[in-house]
């Protein structure tokens, strides 16, 4: 059924909302105060047109806008866009009745993504690579990508190249593409299982393009130049199809304002550590021990260290925080505590710091729902919620970072 619908707000995903007398209806790429006609289906819509644009409706910079899943929100102007998210944010504590001062957003320039999810699927004329269209299974074949650095985007047709390559399946795979100082580093899943033959010649064909690393399913099937990132001043080599900050700019922004607030502790500990970018930074100024699950990811914290200059103690644990999280008792042990889990945020272990000791502690997340359910509990426990900053590290997309911190008396032990 089509109709003309009134936008009235931004639902949490950036959509449009019209309320109408059937209950709410999301309608993408559409702004506040906005007049359009739509093809509704149940509580969403597919725009046919806009009747009365925004005075804060842009032309989007992409071709690709509203066909790819990848940017929700490129049609809105700077300022309105920045001012959106920061509201995120602010709305989301005020849901758990947590007063903050929350700044204004760390904002992201395009063309600096680093780390880049692609779908590859082999067609009768071509390989197709790119994005899946929202809410489908389509993929969307790209050829610019105004987010994505252009040491990533002028490679694609070698990146299509790499995965006709290592295709041998007739289903579409997952490629993760991260450019490191090193090269590109490619770490593909589901691709397929290669023949000696296929094998020899993705090889051949990684080395001629001048690849960091080739990688299927976490085998490494060659790696000419070891894959190398800087977390601060030290090079860290993640693991093929680790977890790394989208962009370089905002991990270190996140870095910068967590290392501040814990600058005159001797000891941090550093909960969901990765490969260290935030326990090899700390590790300037204070002894840390950073505690991880994914063994891969810490190994490459500890040879971050042992090779890096300067820094005071880095001790690591291999533990699964969301079964096993530190007790309070054993977080005593420390002056200064940063963590950032996975968007499922760290309740279990937020309950253990919120009975803790610690004076100082940063929260970092990428999931404003979770945060400010952990920061419940940690303000619930006796800490004082100092300053909240938001940071945008997926450009035009509703995702934002914050970063919170806290303090609590330090008891007299």
């Amino acid at each position: 059924m089509s109709g003309a619908l009134e936008i009235s707000r931004l639902g949490a995903q950036g959509d449009g909302i019209a309320d109408t007398p059937k209950g709410q209806v999301f309608v993408p790429f559409t702004l506040p105060g906005e007049k359009v006609t739509a093809s509704v289906h149940k509580d969403r819509a597919d725009l046919i047109a806009v009747l009365e644009a925004s005075p804060e409706r842009v032309e989007p910079p992409c071709r690709h806008f509203g066909i790819c899943g990848g940017c929700a929100l490129q049609h809105m102007e700077d300022g309105a866009y920045r001012a959106w998210k920061r509201s995120k944010v602010m709305q989301t504590l005020a849901s758990k009745h947590i007063e903050a001062d929350v700044g204004e957003l760390v904002p992201c320039a395009p063309e600096t993504r680093r780390r880049v999810v692609f779908t590859a699927r082999r067609t009768e004329r071509a390989m197709l690579l790119g994005y899946n269209q929202a809410f489908s299974h389509n993929i969307v074949a790209i050829e610019e990508c105004p987010i994505t650095l252009p040491a990533i985007v002028d490679r694609l047709d070698d990146l299509r190249e790499v995965a006709a390559a290592i295709c041998t399946t007739a289903k579409p795979f997952r490629m993760t593409v991260t450019h490191t100082a090193s090269g590109l580093d490619i770490a593909a899943e589901e691709s397929g299982r290669l023949e000696d033959a296929e094998r020899r010649r993705a090889v051949d064909l990684a080395i001629a393009r001048g690849l960091a690393r080739l990688s299927i399913d976490g085998e490494i099937i060659v790696e000419p130049k070891k894959p190398v990132v800087m977390m601060g001043d030290v090079a860290v080599s993640p693991p093929p199809g680790g977890f790394l900050q989208a962009v370089e700019a905002a991990e270190a922004a996140m870095a910068e304002i967590a290392a501040a607030h814990v600058a005159k502790s001797k000891k941090v500990v550093d909960l969901f550590s990765g490969s260290g970018a935030f326990a090899l930074r700390l590790a300037r100024r204070s002894e840390v021990h950073a505690v991880e699950g994914d063994a891969a990811a810490l190994a490459s914290l500890e040879r971050g260290f042992r090779f890096g200059e300067g820094l005071k103690r880095v001790t690591t644990e291999r533990r699964d925080l969301f079964r096993r999280p530190l007790t309070f008792k054993e977080l005593n042990l420390y002056d200064g505590l940063v963590f950032d889990p996975p968007r499922a945020g760290a309740e279990e272990q937020s309950k253990q710091i919120a009975r803790s000791d610690i004076p100082k502690v940063a929260a970092v997340s990428c999931n404003p729902v979770t945060l400010a359910r952990d920061l419940r509990i940690l303000i619930d426990g006796g800490y004082q919620l100092k300053s909240v900053t938001p940071l945008d590290q997926f450009l035009w997309s509703p995702h934002v970072e914050a970063v919170a911190l806290l303090e609590k008396p330090r008891k007299r032990r």
